[in-house]
């Protein structure tokens, strides 16, 4: 048996910046618009809006920022049920506890790995609104870069009048049936 001596720390990713991200970070300090924001924020604000079709579009400090304002917006409360992707990472549902709300976990299907359109529709069958409280929002995540099945899902968040708030976090640039992924649901991130 091989034993190691020393901690030895191991990243899940090493960062980077060079070239233009060292020059518009220089920028910012030399400009002084380190705080409240400046024309770099506002600029990827208007090319992130171009590039997906979005109409709007606001920059927040993380991924986890902006589910929680979509969480926020879809006017989730305590007690409040939410439908949320289970292959995912804690980012995604922390936001639902953040407002005392009930994560539900919806499976994952085989051909994409993202939320099973047929789970989600058993899903609205048991929280029906009449036994079981109607969830407020559903929160589908698109994972590593694949689209989820979103005619079906969007239909049912439709037939049973709620939300879809799409964390497409991990996939900038995919596309379906056209569009940009993140660009469906009622919020996108």
């Amino acid at each position: 048996m091989h034993r190691i001596h020393q901690k030895q720390r191991v990243y899940l990713s090493s960062p980077t910046m060079h070239g233009d991200e060292q020059r518009f970070v220089q920028e910012a300090f030399d400009t002084n618009w380190v705080a409240p924001l400046g024309a770099n924020v506002d600029g990827f604000e208007k090319e992130i809006c171009a590039y997906t079709g979005s109409a709007a579009a606001a920059a927040l400090t993380a991924g986890t920022a902006a589910l929680h304002l979509a969480i926020k917006l879809a006017g989730v409360e305590q007690g409040d049920i939410v439908f949320c992707s289970d292959l995912t990472f804690s980012a995604t549902v922390n936001p639902v506890s953040y407002e005392k709300g009930t994560q539900v976990l919806i499976d994952s299907e085989r051909d994409t790995w993202n939320m099973d359109p047929n789970a989600l529709k058993k899903a609205f069958q048991f929280y029906d609104g009449v036994k079981k409280p109607r969830p407020k929002a559903v929160v589908l995540v698109h994972l590593y870069g694949t689209p989820a099945k979103l005619a079906d899902i969007m239909a049912l968040c439709e037939e049973y009048n709620v939300p879809l708030i799409e964390d497409a976090a991990e996939s900038l640039s995919a596309t379906y049936r056209g569009k940009q992924t993140g660009t469906f649901g009622k919020y996108g991130v």
